[in-house]
């Protein structure tokens, strides 16, 4: 078994024009000052990272790990959330999503597709140079307005979304399988890829692509009433990047789990700040540990209510605690005796 590296944090909700989120020295100063031991990198902010540049020049790529590393962090993964959801997009979606992509691909969604598909390549190479062997990303939708079925779907519908949004990975796939790297889908209403069954529709579609693979968020499971659990169970050879966010689901005689379009703190389903929710993470860094998850523990904060930088502030310690330091020995070690085989068949009754 492997202890759990930690505790992560994904700077993407903490960047901005004040300092210390301004640049990436000084929210890597800041972080560590937490007791944050990692970074995960939202590579469509400027801050942080030339995407373009860091797959095209090592000697870039040793300067940004050089300054995290001079701040006594690691950089954990790379994120491609915002190009992996433009990957993929329904029309109904075009207006919205374009504020994801650079003006000149505005109103052209071909064009931006084939601008987040490059980028998404971008980062193969980039996690390389820096390296890294795991990078995160959305899957797009191209299927998510149909996701509840009235009126009734076409025949065929569902099958033609999927084999059209592996059409569009498989050769992102390709490219993080060249660089050595696993691609990790973060599964998240409002994506095509949301729970194991489209996870392994698409696995299906892929080839069952060893790239593949799954960021563990389990925050979004429970929004779902999704045994999150019982997903580790059965997807942890997969499960190769953690989000520690924390969420809860209060359902009332007039709300469930689609909110009512009301904002979020208003919905029967909010993320929370860690150990403010229902999640129960001693049981995932548990089972975790038990499958030998060899990734970070990274905390994403996307709380309803509780400032961010309080939600860092103990969501650095709330991973720390939750990190198992995995043992070395069986508990019974103290009575164990030597193999001898002899002995062994006389127990047995085996002449």
């Amino acid at each position: 078994m492997t202890t759990i590296k930690g505790p992560g944090i994904f700077l993407a909700q903490f960047m901005s024009d004040k300092p210390p989120f301004h640049e990436l020295k000084a929210v890597c100063l800041w972080a560590e000052a937490l007791g944050f031991k990692g970074v995960q990198i939202p590579t469509l902010d400027s801050r942080c990272i030339d995407l373009k540049l860091a797959a095209e020049s090592k000697t870039y790529t040793d300067e940004i790990k050089g300054i995290v590393d001079e701040c006594g962090l690691e950089i954990t993964e790379l994120s491609t959330h915002l190009q992996g959801q433009l990957v993929a997009v329904n029309p109904v979606y075009d207006k919205l999503f374009d504020a994801f992509a650079p003006k000149e691909v505005h109103g052209n969604s071909k064009a931006r597709t084939e601008w987040a598909i490059q980028q998404l390549k971008y980062a193969a190479k980039a996690s390389q140079n820096l390296g890294l062997n795991a990078c995160a990303t959305f899957s797009g939708a191209l299927l998510w307005p149909m996701m509840y079925p009235w009126p009734q779907r076409p025949a065929g519908l569902v099958d033609e979304g999927f084999s059209e949004l592996a059409k569009r990975w498989l050769p992102i796939l390709n490219e993080f399988d060249k660089c050595d790297v696993d691609l990790c889908y973060e599964i998240h209403p409002g994506e095509d890829l949301h729970d194991g069954v489209t996870y392994e529709m698409f696995l299906e579609k892929v080839n069952n692509h060893k790239r593949a693979c799954l960021l563990y968020d389990p925050s979004h499971f429970l929004l779902q009433c999704l045994d999150y659990l019982a997903y580790i169970d059965i997807y942890h050879e997969r499960i190769k990047m953690f989000h520690v966010k924390d969420a809860e689901f209060s359902p009332t005689g007039k709300q469930g789990v689609y909110g009512g379009y009301q904002n979020w703190i208003d919905r029967a389903g909010r993320f929370r700040s860690l150990g403010d929710g229902q999640v129960n993470f001693k049981s995932i860094f548990s089972k975790l540990a038990q499958y030998d998850y060899r990734g970070w523990a990274v905390l994403e904060w996307e709380c309803c209510l509780k400032n961010a930088e309080d939600g860092a502030t103990e969501g650095a310690a709330f991973i720390q605690q939750h990190i198992i330091r995995v043992t070395g020995k069986a508990f019974d070690d103290f009575a164990n005796s030597k193999t001898n085989q002899s002995i062994n068949r006389e127990i047995l009754g085996i002449e």
